[in-house]
């Protein structure tokens, strides 16, 4: 089968096509031919070397795929050969065919084709996971950085679907305005004063919740934003991993500042998380709730010039790869 290898950690130029072996299903697990794989920061940093699988896990990239059932493995119920389905991955995507815990594996949400399908159960567990960590409620303030990305934009009408008023940051008039065209009640130029504007546009009060995507870079200027009895919960490391914290601001606030990897849960964690998603989001999906906020398609052929268009900033929605 073709499948996408890294030679080296380093930039785009070090993903390949290369033909290597087809896996089979074990005992637990399905085949899945893919149709799509979604391209996801995480991605990207494990191509430089910075963010290697879980023991024992595939090394090719790739988080999350749609195709159909290609094989089913021992004891495994409910899945025929040809189904449509989404994929959960801690890795592997990038192949044309992957092997996955049953449990990983759910329906496409109805309606949505399976090339789009391929880049939404990545987003959508990790922010229905989060927010579930975090116990969003209605009625307070949720502040979503970097919203016309494929989390953020998620995140955003996911907000607004609890009943919260959603706050986010972008970096153009361009990406405001998708955020606008979201759902975002707030949206603020990160170029700007964007805590002073949200504490204004809070009546002092600051968010509720925090959905972080930058790490230590924003670490100082999210406890400022968050409100009394606020929390924090950091999914992403983009501004760095070091950062100094103000333990009397945060003792002050009796904030909560913590942190989730989905990848590296167990698979009954993520099994959970899946059946959540098909729960709790898809009817979102189906009922128009949540629009599907654009993607860029390339052919896996173009996964160079894929992972090169993510990295330049501009990409509004998720980066899609098709088989």
């Amino acid at each position: 089968m073709r499948a996408i290898t890294v030679t080296e950690p380093g930039g785009p130029e070090v993903l390949s096509l290369f033909e290597i072996d087809r896996p089979t299903a074990q005992p637990g697990q399905v085949l899945i031919r893919t149709v799509a794989a979604g391209v996801n920061r995480a991605d990207l940093l494990q191509r430089q070397g910075h963010y290697p699988p879980p023991k024992g896990e595939s090394d090719i990239l790739g988080l999350e795929v749609s195709g159909h059932i290609a094989e089913v493995g021992e004891g495994v119920a409910g899945w025929a050969i040809g189904d449509p389905c989404v994929a959960l991955l801690a890795g592997g995507g990038y192949a044309e065919y992957v092997a996955v815990p049953a449990g990983q594996v759910i329906a496409p949400p109805p309606g949505v084709d399976l090339v789009t399908a391929g880049a939404l159960i990545e987003v959508a567990a990790t922010v229905v996971s989060n927010m579930d960590h975090v116990h969003l409620t209605r009625g307070e303030t949720l502040l979503v950085h970097g919203g016309a990305g494929g989390i953020g934009s998620f995140a955003i009408q996911y907000g607004k679907a609890q009943g919260c008023t959603v706050a986010t940051t972008a970096g153009s008039p361009q990406k405001l305005a998708v955020c606008r065209d979201l759902g975002a009640d707030i949206a603020l130029d990160y170029h700007d004063d964007w805590v002073g504007q949200l504490r204004d546009a809070t009546g002092g009060r600051g968010a509720d919740v925090i959905l972080d995507i930058m790490g230590a870079k924003y670490l100082d200027a999210n406890l400022r934003s968050l409100a009394v009895g606020g929390r924090q919960v950091t999914i992403g490391l983009q501004g760095g991993v070091k950062g100094e914290l103000n333990l009397g601001l945060l003792l002050s606030k009796r904030g909560t500042i913590t942190a989730t990897s989905l990848r590296f849960r167990p698979a009954a964690e993520k099994a959970a998380i899946c059946r959540r998603v098909a729960e709790e989001v898809w009817p979102l999906i189906a009922a128009g709730t949540i629009r599907l906020a654009g993607e860029t398609r390339f052919p896996i052929e173009d996964v160079q010039r894929a992972h090169a268009h993510l990295a330049g900033g501009e990409n509004v929605g998720k980066v899609v790869l098709t088989f």
